[in-house]
C-alpha cells in the first residue's frame, strides 16, 4: 500500500526564511562591504520649484575624504530620463525626469549634486560645502487650482498641469439612471498621501568590473528583473553586462516597486570613477526621495431607489502625479478603476480619472495601489446611502451584493469575478463580531448621551490581484507583461532547487513556494531549497507586487513540478520495463499498477538521469523543468470587516475596542503566513484612517518629514484582531488560490472612518477628513455643535 503522507499545502509550517533573519545573519544591501568601497551623498533642494541658477561643486572637492563631487551637468550626459512604463492615454503628458536636476527642481528633495566619499559621513559631511543659487519659482499644491488656464505651470514646456484624463463608461448612460433614481447622493472625499515606511530603508551598491564593463547593483527592491531592463535603458550599459541581486530586503509595501534615480546614479558614479559604490538613505531623505502613495479627491455620486437597489455610480477623481511620472504613477488610480463598483451590481457606471502634475514628492504604488481608494469610496458611500435610507448598513449591501450563485459574474466595471460567496462571509464575520448585541449598546449609549460614543463600521470588499493577463495589459498601455516564470531543479542527490522569477520581501514565498513543490514531487518540505532575486540565478522574471505572486508565481511552480514529474516518469518507465499509462505516482514514488513492488522514487530517478547509464533513447539527461505562466485572469479575493470604535466626544480621542475580519483568500498554502499578512495589513489600513498623513505647507515644503512628525502607529495602538476565513476556491487555477497580500489594507480603512462617523451622526457629524486625529474630530464636533 502506499503510506499516506501529510500534504504540505494548507499546512501551517514555520517560515523557512526566518531562521536567519531572527539570527542576524542577514544581508541587507547596507551590510555589503567590498574592496575599495566609496560611498555617495545627494544635495537635495530645500525647495519645491526653482531655477537652478549656479552649482558649484568643487567646494566639496577639498573636504576630507572626499573622492569626486558632480553636479546634474556633470552626469547628464549619459543617463537618460527615468522610466516611466505605463502611458496609459495616447496624449499623455510625459516630461522628462532627470536622476540629477539640471535646470529646475519641481519638489524639495529633488537632488542637485552628488559627492562620493570615503565613507558616508564624509559625503553628507561635505554637501554644506556645495554652493547653489535658486531663483524660486511659485509651487503648484491644490490639484484644482493646478487645472486653471493661470496656473503656475510644475513643466513649463508641457503647458498644462494636467497629465491625462482617462474615462470608463459601461452599462447604461449615468444621466439617464440619475433621472429614473429615486435618491441621488454626492459626496466628496480625501484620499490623503501616504508615505511608506519599510523596516529596511532604501539603499544601493554597485561592484564594477571595469574590464570586462560588468557590473553588479544590489539593490532594496522589490522588482530586480524589471530595475535590469530600465536601468540598461537609462544608462546605456548591455543589459547583458548587468547583474542586479536583491538580498534580502526588509519589507517594501510598493515603495521599492521602482527604479529609483539613486539606482542610476550609482551605476554612473561607478562607472565614472571604476570603483564600487553604495548610497544608503537616512530616514528623513527616504520621507523626500522615495515615491509616496495615494493623493487623491474623489467625487462620487450614486444612483439609487428608496428600497435600497442600487441603480448607478458616477466617479470623478482628481490624482496628483507629483513632480514627475514614476514607474507606473499615472496608472496606480487606474489600478482601482475597475473596483469602484465593489462587490454591487447595478445598471450604470461611469468613471473619469484626471492625473494632475504637482510641485510635490512622485507617487506611485503603495500598498492596495488604487484598490484601496476604490474600496473607501463606494463603503464609505455605501454607508451614506444606507443613512439617507434609514437602512441598516449590513442590510443595505446585502440588498445590493452579488449572490454566490451568480458566480462567475462579469461586473458592471466588465471584470468577470470567478467565484465567491459574500453572504457566507459576511454571516460569520457578524456572529465573531456580536453585531446585534454592538448595535443595542450603541443605542443604549446614544440615549444617555454618554460621553464615549460608540460607533460601528462596516465594510465589505472584493479586489483584483496579480496585474495579468498580457494581453489585457497591452490593451491598457502598460509597457510589460504580466506573466511568471519558474523552473525546478532536480539535484543528482534527490535534493531539489527552486527558481523563481517573484522577489520576496517579507511574504513568505520561500516557504510556500517549497510547500508547493513539495506536494507535487512527493519529496520533504526540508528537501527543497527556493533560488530567487537575484538576475543571475534566476534570469527570468516579473518580481513582486500587486499580490500577485503566489496565483501567477506560485502557479508557475506547481506546473513546473508537474512538468518534472512528466519527464520523471518516462524515464521510471523505462527503468521499470513498463509503459508510462501502467506507472501510478504518489508519495514521489512511481510503482507497476499491479506490481506495487516494482517501484522508483522520484530521487532514483533524478540520480538514473544524472549518471545517464540507462535513458530512453532520444531523451536528454534531464528531467529539470521550467514553466512561464501567462494567467487567464485576475484573482478576486472578498471579505467582511467589521469595526468597533469609541469616541471620547471631549478629547476627540477615538479607541478601536473590536476588530473582526472575515477574508476568503481560497485556498490557504499556508494559514501562519496568510494571518501575518493580514495583520500587517490590517495596521497600514487603519494607519490611514486613524494616523498617517503627509503634509506640506503653502512653500510646497514636507513639514511632516520625520518620524516624529508622520505617525507611524505601534503595536501598542492597535487592538487585538480577530480573524477568520471562508474558502471560495478561485476556479481560474489549479490550486484555487487568490492574493492575500492587501486585503486587509483595502477592507479596514472605511470599516475605521465608517466606524468614527457612525459613532458622531447623533451629534451631528457628517463627515472627517482622513486621518481621523483627535483634533480633526474634536473639531468636528464642536462645528457641529455650534
Amino acid at each position: 500500500m502506499t503510506e499516506t503522507v501529510q500534504r504540505e499545502v494548507g499546512r501551517a509550517r514555520p517560515r523557512k526564511e526566518d531562521a536567519h533573519l531572527i539570527t542576524g545573519q542577514t544581508t541587507w544591501t547596507d551590510n555589503i562591504v567590498v574592496n575599495g568601497l566609496l560611498h555617495f551623498a545627494l544635495l537635495r533642494s530645500p525647495m519645491a520649484h526653482a531655477r537652478i541658477e549656479r552649482v558649484d561643486v568643487s567646494p566639496a572637492l577639498e573636504r576630507p575624504g572626499v573622492i569626486a563631487a558632480f553636479s546634474g551637468a556633470d552626469l547628464a550626459e549619459g543617463l537618460g530620463s527615468m522610466p516611466c512604463v505605463w502611458p496609459v492615454t495616447e496624449d499623455i503628458v510625459m516630461p522628462d525626469h532627470p536622476p540629477i536636476a539640471v535646470d529646475e527642481v519641481r519638489h524639495a528633495g529633488d537632488a542637485v549634486a552628488v559627492v562620493v566619499a570615503r565613507d558616508r559621513y564624509a559625503a553628507a559631511d561635505a554637501l554644506e560645502a556645495i554652493e547653489v543659487d535658486y531663483e524660486p519659482l511659485p509651487p503648484v499644491l491644490d490639484l484644482e487650482a493646478a487645472l486653471e488656464p493661470d496656473s503656475p505651470l510644475v513643466h513649463a514646456d508641457k503647458g498644462t498641469n494636467r497629465c491625462y484624463t482617462w474615462p470608463l463608461k459601461t452599462g447604461e448612460d449615468f444621466d439617464s439612471v440619475r433621472r429614473r433614481a429615486e435618491v441621488t447622493l454626492k459626496r466628496r472625499y480625501h484620499q490623503q498621501r501616504l508615505i511608506p515606511n519599510a523596516m529596511e530603508p532604501r539603499a544601493v551598491v554597485v561592484t564594477p568590473v571595469s574590464a570586462s564593463g560588468e557590473y553588479t547593483l544590489y539593490s532594496s527592491t522589490q522588482i530586480p528583473h524589471i530595475v535590469r531592463v530600465l536601468m540598461s535603458m537609462v544608462t546605456g550599459i548591455p543589459e547583458n553586462k548587468i547583474r542586479v541581486i536583491a538580498p534580502d530586503v526588509g519589507g517594501g509595501f510598493g515603495s521599492k516597486l521602482q527604479v529609483y534615480a539613486e539606482e542610476a546614479i550609482a551605476l554612473t558614479v561607478a562607472r565614472r570613477l571604476g570603483r564600487p559604490v553604495k548610497w544608503t538613505e537616512s530616514r528623513s531623505e527616504g520621507y523626500l526621495a522615495t515615491h509616496h502613495g495615494r493623493g487623491m479627491i474623489q467625487d462620487v455620486e450614486i444612483a439609487a431607489n428608496r428600497d435600497g437597489k442600487v441603480l448607478g455610480l458616477k466617479v470623478d477623481l482628481l490624482a496628483d502625479m507629483g513632480a514627475y511620472l514614476m514607474l507606473i504613477t499615472p496608472g496606480t488610480p487606474l489600478l482601482g478603476a475597475f473596483m469602484y463598483p465593489g462587490i454591487y451590481k447595478m445598471d450604470a457606471y461611469d468613471f473619469t480619472c484626471t492625473g494632475v502634475f504637482t510641485t510635490r514628492t512622485p507617487t506611485d504604488a503603495y500598498r492596495g495601489a488604487g484598490r484601496p481608494e476604490a474600496t473607501f469610496a463606494i463603503e464609505r458611500t455605501m454607508d451614506e446611502l444606507a443613512v439617507e435610507l434609514s437602512l441598516d448598513p449590513v442590510e443595505l449591501r446585502r440588498r445590493n451584493w452579488i449572490r454566490h450563485e451568480e458566480f462567475p459574474y462579469t461586473s458592471i466595471a466588465g471584470l468577470t469575478y470567478d467565484s465567491g460567496n459574500y453572504e457566507a462571509a459576511t454571516a460569520k464575520a457578524l456572529e465573531l463580531f456580536d453585531y446585534d448585541k454592538l448595535r443595542a449598546e450603541q443605542a443604549d449609549r446614544n440615549e444617555r448621551a454618554d460621553t464615549v460614543r460608540l460607533g460601528i463600521g462596516v465594510s465589505t470588499y472584493t479586489e483584483m490581484c496579480g496585474i495579468a493577463p498580457s494581453r489585457i495589459l497591452k490593451d491598457l498601455r502598460y509597457a510589460a507583461g504580466g506573466w511568471e516564470a519558474a523552473s525546478i531543479r532536480m539535484l543528482p542527490t534527490g535534493k531539489v532547487e527552486v527558481v523563481t522569477g517573484t522577489s520576496p520581501h517579507g511574504q513568505g514565498h520561500v516557504t510556500c513556494w517549497a510547500q508547493i513543490a513539495a506536494d507535487v514531487l512527493g519529496i520533504p518540505f526540508d528537501d527543497v531549497e527556493v533560488v530567487h532575486s537575484d538576475t543571475r540565478a534566476a534570469p527570468q522574471g516579473m518580481d513582486t507586487y500587486g499580490s500577485r505572486s503566489v496565483v501567477i508565481g506560485g502557479m508557475a511552480v506547481h506546473h513546473a513540478a508537474l512538468k518534472v514529474v512528466d519527464k520523471a516518469r518516462k524515464v521510471a518507465a523505462h527503468l521499470l520495463e513498463a509503459s508510462e499509462q501502467d506507472l501510478d505516482f504518489a508519495n514521489g514514488v512511481f510503482s507497476v499498477k499491479g506490481s506495487p513492488e516494482a517501484r522508483k522514487t522520484i530521487q532514483e530517478v533524478a540520480f538514473e538521469t544524472f549518471s545517464s547509464h540507462d535513458l530512453p533513447d532520444g531523451m536528454e539527461p534531464t528531467i529539470n523543468a521550467e514553466h512561464l505562466l501567462d494567467p487567464d485572469n485576475f484573482s478576486f479575493p472578498h471579505g467582511t470587516h467589521l469595526c468597533a470604535v469609541e469616541v471620547d466626544t471631549e478629547t476627540g480621542q477615538a479607541h478601536i475596542r473590536s476588530y473582526v475580519c472575515v477574508d476568503d483568500v481560497g485556498r490557504v498554502i499556508n494559514p501562519v503566513i496568510v494571518e501575518g499578512q493580514i495583520h500587517g495589513g490590517l495596521a497600514q489600513g487603519i494607519a490611514q484612517a486613524l494616523y498617517e498623513e503627509a503634509v506640506y505647507d503653502e512653500e510646497g515644503n514636507l513639514v511632516s518629514g520625520t518620524m516624529a512628525d508622520y505617525l507611524v502607529p505601534s503595536a501598542a495602538d492597535l487592538p487585538d484582531f480577530v480573524t477568520d476565513r471562508t474558502e471560495t476556491p478561485a476556479t481560474s487555477n489549479a490550486l484555487g488560490v487568490k492574493g492575500v497580500g492587501e486585503t486587509a489594507t483595502i477592507a479596514s480603512t472605511p470599516a475605521v472612518v465608517n466606524a468614527v462617523l457612525d459613532a458622531l451622526r447623533p451629534l451631528g457629524v457628517t463627515d472627517i477628513r482622513m486621518p481621523c486625529t483627535p483634533q480633526r474630530v474634536w473639531k468636528a464636533i464642536e462645528e457641529a455643535r455650534s
